[in-house]
């Protein structure tokens, strides 16, 4: 592999990684990071990898026609990168993709059994881009099947017909995913929906049932 640049998007992955490994988000091998090039093709970190212990090398490359470029011969993309290839699809201004694995996120999705999640009227939603006061707004909850290609296509056709009100999704039991017109605003969706995450379980704590 090429020595990297200042510029080189992976730097900002691992940095971003680590993190949110520190946060508890990505313990051990969970989640997955990725970042589009001006080719189209993207960067997302490689099967197995301790998030927070990250190297140059510990990512795969994947191309519009399907073409993976791997740093070693053992290295394989990330089991969700069907995931991150139909956000970048059904967004074209997406340059970064996350998603972590954390407690509330994995509670909060079992508050419904519907497949939205009622989100609280948080001033933190402006960061999100909802700028309505009072705003009624939900985000789209998704089935965590085995198979990661039968998620990737439920997410297509899902947003295709509805799209999203905010760029994040729930997939229950599992984690949130964002998607950002750059890293740093991708990371700081990730701390914005993991703090409403923590609202909502320390409300629902206080409230009971009247926050359910």
């Amino acid at each position: 592999m090429n020595s990297p640049t200042l510029t080189d998007a992976r730097l900002e992955l691992i940095t971003a990684a680590r993190h949110f490994y520190q946060q508890g988000w990505m313990v051990g091998t969970a989640g997955n990071l990725s970042a589009r090039l001006s080719d189209g093709s993207f960067w997302i970190t490689a099967s197995g990898k301790s998030k927070g212990e990250l190297a140059i090398d510990d990512f795969v490359r994947v191309y519009p026609d399907g073409k993976v470029e791997q740093p070693t011969k053992d290295s394989k993309p990330s089991a969700e990168t069907a995931i991150h290839q139909v956000i970048y699809n059904l967004f074209p201004q997406a340059t970064s993709c996350y998603h972590v694995h954390s407690v509330e996120a994995n509670l909060v999705s079992r508050f419904v059994n519907e497949d939205a999640l009622p989100l609280p009227p948080l001033e933190m939603l402006k960061g999100l881009g909802v700028w309505e006061e009072n705003p009624d707004c939900v985000m789209p909850i998704f089935a965590n099947h085995l198979e990661v290609q039968q998620i990737a296509t439920e997410i297509k056709t899902r947003f295709s017909n509805t799209p999203p009100q905010l760029p994040a999704l729930l997939i229950r039991d599992h984690g949130v995913t964002v998607w950002a017109a750059s890293s740093t605003e991708a990371r700081n969706y990730i701390e914005l929906v993991e703090y409403i995450f923590r609202y909502m379980v320390a409300a629902q704590r206080v409230f009971g049932k009247e926050m359910g």
